[in-house]
């Protein structure tokens, strides 16, 4: 009688009535939760670029008093108070800092009528960015769509002092000079007359009487014209 043979060798038969082995209690784990990806290499350069400039600004504010400190002692007081009513006159807000605009007024009124790239050099160099909301800001980016000037870089009191400090001690005498007699001389004659005199005394509140001024015209005047020309100014003031 032939027999049945199990084709799958001997053990149970799966199907009649038994069941299934079970899987494993405690099955292998093939996965494993990813770690935390290191701190990205851009953000590192980030921080070291801002630490650096943090250290490269300390380092320019501290040049900057030195060099102010060192500029201001050669000039006169007089000379450092023109400076001071120069800024503060121009300093409209009262912030201490001052835009392309003012600054450009308050270097003309102590005799330096740069050209604009030379202003904006200047910003450049030794500026600082207006902050966020302030109104020079809002003036500067009204001023750039209008006019194409840039006043988002502020000069402050400082940087302010130094630069007109050192630009007056490189200053030509004869310059200084010369810019005193145009202040005199209205309408660029190129000599200053009685008429003159009399105006300027009564602007600086000279209480000179009109003989005082004849003498003084008289005193000076070498070709006999009765005015002052700009060389004899220049010989009186250089006397």
């Amino acid at each position: 009688m032939a027999s049945s043979s199990n084709p799958l060798g001997p053990g149970p038969r799966y199907g009649l009535g038994r069941s299934a082995p079970t899987a494993p209690s405690n099955p292998p784990n093939n996965f494993s939760t990813p770690a935390f990806p290191p701190a990205p290499k851009n953000a590192q350069r980030l921080e070291s670029e801002r630490l650096e400039r943090e250290r490269l600004a300390r380092e320019e504010r501290t040049r900057l008093e030195t060099a102010a400190a060192n500029s201001l002692a050669e000039l006169d007081e007089e000379q450092r108070e023109e400076i001071g009513e120069a800024f503060n006159l121009f300093d409209l807000d009262k912030d201490g800092y001052i835009d392309y605009h003012e600054l450009k007024v308050a270097m003309k009124a102590l005799g330096f009528d740069l050209p604009k790239h030379e202003i904006l050099s200047l910003l450049n160099a030794h500026g600082v960015a207006a902050p966020a909301g302030s109104g020079k800001q809002a003036s500067g980016q009204r001023a750039q769509q209008h006019q194409g000037a840039p006043a988002r870089q502020l000069l402050g009191f400082q940087a302010f002092q130094t630069l007109m400090a050192q630009r007056i001690l490189a200053r030509d005498p004869q310059e200084e000079i010369v810019r005193a007699f145009e202040l005199f001389d209205e309408g660029g004659k190129g000599k200053i007359t009685l008429q003159d005199l009399t105006r300027v005394a009564r602007e600086l509140g000279e209480g000179l009487s009109h003989d005082e001024l004849v003498a003084m015209i008289e005193e000076f005047d070498m070709d006999g014209d009765n005015a002052i020309s700009r060389d004899e100014f220049i010989n009186i003031c250089l006397g």
